[in-house]
């Protein structure tokens, strides 16, 4: 890659709104509007009002969930202070235009019961549309780690972006958005408690760390039961390492467990909530495992067996 290129690639969302070529002239109400301090800058251009109902929201909005209270609190602010920041959108048509960056704000001015809005008004492509409205939303708003994990997805995917490439968009070194996307190879379960933060980004490193996709399941659900630290499930996650190191080390052939024992081994783990396991001999004799995570897990267990 050129140094031209690389250069134009770190320049992040600002460069791609302060293409003032791409400024086109205000909008049928001819009225404008002075740029706030808080705006990008006055070389963007003007700033025109535009209708609401004219505005179709962008369809690479990564954004999914937007909390209610928090858009009625600004939708109160943009009634008595009317709205600070404009959005920006391209024109689509004599009287359409389509939402590239804002859509908080847009959602917030509707709630207030605005008509028109002003706007930044540009020419974008697709791809062009999908990075501004990542990028907004990644470097300004609070995305979960699973939002932001699936933006970066989308931006390699769809903008043929490389992962040094992607970082230098955002902002980010290269392992941080490594870590972002390992996020999306989480079971589903997994990701869903990032998404709702009933676990951390601390929490999903650790589990990351363990190769066995089971394993990863059974922690987490002890997470979520017992409100486990992030340095607690560290230290199990290094144990589990451990052990399965030992165990390839140490095994010369998988154990080959038949249908009835595996049906009763399973059977065993949804009753003890915990990974049983069956080792059973030539002989017909063998062992049961039911591992424990702490006292109180091993209390629990003992308490089933009336111990």
């Amino acid at each position: 890659m050129s140094a031209e290129k690389r250069n134009a690639l770190g320049k992040g969302l600002s460069a791609l709104l302060n293409d003032t070529d791409n400024v086109l002239p205000s909008n049928k109400t001819g009225r404008q509007v002075q740029p706030q301090p808080s705006d990008t800058g006055s070389s963007l251009g003007s700033i025109s009002e535009i209708k609401i109902s004219d505005i179709e929201v962008n369809p690479y909005q990564p954004r999914t969930d937007f909390d209610e209270a928090a858009l009625a609190e600004l939708a109160d602010s943009i009634k008595l202070q009317g709205l600070i920041q404009p959005i920006t959108v391209r024109r689509m048509g004599a009287h359409a235009y389509q939402l590239i960056s804002g859509e908080r704000r847009l959602r917030a001015s509707k709630l207030a019961g605005l008509n028109v809005i002003p706007a930044y008004i540009r020419s974008a492509n697709d791809q062009q549309m999908l990075e501004m409205g990542l990028i907004e939303n990644i470097q300004r708003e609070d995305l979960n780690a699973i939002e932001v994990a699936m933006s970066f997805q989308r931006m390699i995917d769809e903008c043929n972006l490389k992962q040094e490439e992607l970082g230098d968009r955002v902002s980010k070194n290269r392992s941080t958005v490594t870590n972002y996307l390992r996020l999306l190879k989480l079971a589903p379960a997994i990701q869903a408690s990032i998404r709702d933060g009933q676990i951390s980004m601390g929490h999903a490193k650790a589990l990351m760390s363990i190769s066995d996709p089971g394993k990863q399941l059974y922690i987490h659900k002890h997470i979520i039961q017992e409100g486990l630290s992030v340095r607690k499930v560290e230290e199990m996650a290094r144990e589990e390492q451990k052990a399965t190191g030992a165990s390839k080390e140490g095994s010369k052939k998988p154990q080959v467990v038949s249908f009835q024992l595996q049906k009763i081994q399973d059977d065993l783990a949804s009753k003890f909530s915990s990974r049983v396991k069956l080792k059973v001999g030539r002989s017909g004799s063998g062992q049961i495992e039911i591992p424990f995570l702490s006292q109180e897990d091993l209390s629990r267990i003992l308490e089933m067996l009336d111990w």
